[in-house]
């Protein structure tokens, strides 16, 4: 966190716990430890270089402290997020292509590492202001979670519900922390080398009745992008506990900036129309999602426009940042691939279970299977790949290991596009209650 927004959140908290403030500062505030173990396991199938293998076991904890606000007509408060990870098990040809450990100069993965996150927030009616460590969910930009410790971001944020059944989101991002680092960097786009420290944003989620929701948003990463995108969500209540979801997603991204003018370290990777590393996408997808007791079915369709990959924030690139790890808004964004490359076209399913319907609550699973093709590169369009994943979940629902969830996460992947990789990941999670 730049030490401007330290003193910031600093002196949010100096003003909350003031003598006339404090009281539901201090008794509405919410505390939790959450303990995370995570077993992951992922397996090159072709190709020599390395790595042939990633496989890795840490122990993550994070500590996640809300306040409560300050009386009176405008509420202040102070949030604090601890994350530690342990490892429990590496190795140097192990730990290589990792982005869920820190390494060392050695490039071994590090004995243990951590981090702590500020925010400072003001709240006045429906309008909370957050200034600090975020972890966004929008459209536009989601923190990753796909390994022992969350992504974050630091900037500020403002959410306001003062219309009747419209939510506006908007704020700047200016730097990240990936889900495998303890270093903060700038941002950037997927094959960028060059940081930015600007990502603008605004946008809202528009009830229009209790069945469907329409979404706009806006993205501005500076000296590489603009984004905009549009959503709509329907559901239809077919019965009692059977109903249908339609869920359409379109996103328009150009470029701008350093990306515009081909400036060396603001390319993307990829293939580019013209190989000049420019981005220009439309992405658009459907799915829907039929539900009936405690089946679940989805079906959908995706395609990506031929001018480049589908482009959003991902500092995977910067040069020994170790800040590889992003996530999309997309239903293709998988264990392994994204399907999202220049000109794909994405066909996917899924059936889930909850088998609460059959007398066993805590008990869910699901199998998905997408199949991309026309993959558009520089000698044609007719690459393809598919993947297929399993995910089965289990929390216990009472005794003394109430709460206690067990995770198991398979996915494979052949593709003409990249490595047939195998992966495998075992987490074990638990929150502990402290206020």
């Amino acid at each position: 966190m730049s030490s401007k927004k330290t003193a910031v959140t600093v002196a949010l908290g100096a003003i909350a716990l003031s003598t006339q403030a404090h009281a539901d500062f201090l008794s509405d505030s919410k505390a939790t430890l959450g303990l995370r173990n995570y077993y992951f396991n992922n397996d090159n199938r072709d190709g020599t270089a390395p790595p042939s293998k990633t496989e890795e076991w840490a122990q993550g904890f994070m500590l996640d402290y809300k306040s409560g606000y300050t009386d009176g007509m405008i509420g202040v408060g102070v949030d604090a997020l601890g994350l530690l990870g342990i490892t429990l098990d590496s190795g140097k040809g192990r730990h290589v292509g990792s982005s869920m450990i820190p390494s060392d100069t050695d490039n071994r993965a590090v004995d243990e590492w951590s981090r702590l996150g500020l925010i400072g927030k003001v709240k006045v009616s429906k309008t909370e202001l957050r200034l600090g460590t975020l972890l966004p969910k929008l459209p536009i930009l989601v923190s990753n979670d796909g390994r022992l410790l969350p992504q974050t971001f630091e900037g500020g944020q403002i959410t306001s519900g003062e219309l009747q059944d419209l939510t506006f989101t908007g704020g700047r991002i200016e730097h990240a922390t990936g889900r495998g680092s303890t270093d903060q960097t700038g941002l950037a786009a997927t094959g960028g080398t060059r940081e930015s420290n600007a990502f603008d944003f605004a946008g809202g989620d528009w009830k229009i009745t209790k069945d469907l929701t329409a979404q706009y948003y806006y993205a501005h990463l500076d000296n590489y992008y603009t984004q905009q995108f549009l959503g709509l969500i329907h559901t239809l209540a077919i019965s009692d506990g059977q109903s249908l979801k339609t869920d359409l997603r379109y996103f328009k991204t150009d470029s701008s900036g350093a990306n515009s003018s081909g400036t060396p370290g603001y390319k993307i990777s990829g293939y580019t129309q013209g190989n000049d590393g420019e981005i220009d996408n439309k992405t658009w997808s459907a799915a829907l999602i039929y539900t009936r007791g405690g089946h679940g079915i989805t079906a959908g369709y995706q395609s990506v426009s031929s001018g480049s990959n589908f482009t959003q924030l991902n500092q995977g690139s910067l040069v020994n940042k170790g800040a590889g790890g992003a996530s999309v808004y997309l239903y293709t964004d998988r264990l392994i691939q994204t399907f999202t490359r220049a000109g794909e076209r994405t066909a996917f399913g899924q059936y889930a279970y909850d088998f609460a319907a059959l007398g066993v609550p805590g008990l869910k699973a699901s199998v998905m299977y997408l199949s991309g093709d026309d993959i558009k590169t520089t000698s044609g369009d007719t690459q393809k790949e598919w993947e297929r994943d399993i995910a089965l979940d289990y929390v216990i629902q009472s005794g003394t290991f109430k709460s206690v969830g067990f995770g198991w996460r398979n996915g494979k992947s052949n593709s003409e596009a990249a490595r047939d990789q195998d992966q495998n990941r075992l987490i074990v999670s638990y929150s502990i209650p402290l206020l």
